[in-house]
């Protein structure tokens, strides 16, 4: 079984992630940390060097490789999550958690993260991305508001999984 994280950027999905991997002894796979560790370089840098459009498939295809573990907490980017090929793919693999956040909360968590290439565009741009990627976020199967402490959201995460099969009473597999 596979939990797939989504969410806009700063919403949670890496602590969150962390925390259930602790939880359900899954390991744990940020989907931007194994493009960096593919490319040898940061996300801005491969924006800058390679564009949007290579990230994007990169990113993709490194979702594909972690879905073929049978066990994973797999952590989502912002855009990754809100592709619509890529939700129905998750959906099919595994359960999509949507760490849902408001806008101002956003701002608050990530407005001046220099690790973001989107970041650089204007607040009225972002807020427009923000609620388009939000349309394909709220496919998940599990929508959770993301501003509560990370442990509350791993433990309401837990509340949810334990009707399905996979998991047993003390939230081990």
């Amino acid at each position: 079984m596979r939990i797939f994280l989504v969410g806009f950027m700063c919403s949670g999905k890496s602590t969150v992630g962390e925390l259930l991997s602790h939880l359900l002894n899954y390991p744990f796979f940020d989907v931007d940390q194994e493009v960096v560790k593919k490319e040898g370089m940061s996300i801005p840098q491969i924006f800058q060097k390679k564009g949007e459009e290579y990230f994007r498939n990169l990113e993709f295809e490194t979702l594909k490789e972690l879905s073929l573990k049978e066990k994973a907490i797999i952590s989502t980017g912002g855009g990754l999550g809100a592709n619509p090929k890529a939700m129905d793919f998750m959906k099919s693999k595994g359960k999509v958690v949507f760490l849902d956040i408001d806008f101002e909360t956003f701002l608050d968590r990530c407005g001046n993260s220099e690790e973001r290439p989107l970041l650089a565009r204007p607040v009225q741009e972002l807020k427009k991305l923000f609620y388009e990627r939000k349309k394909i976020y709220e496919r998940a199967d599990i929508k959770i508001k993301g501003e509560k402490k990370a442990e509350e959201i791993a433990r309401e995460i837990l509340q949810f999984l334990k009707g399905i099969p996979f998991v047993g009473e003390e939230g081990t597999a």
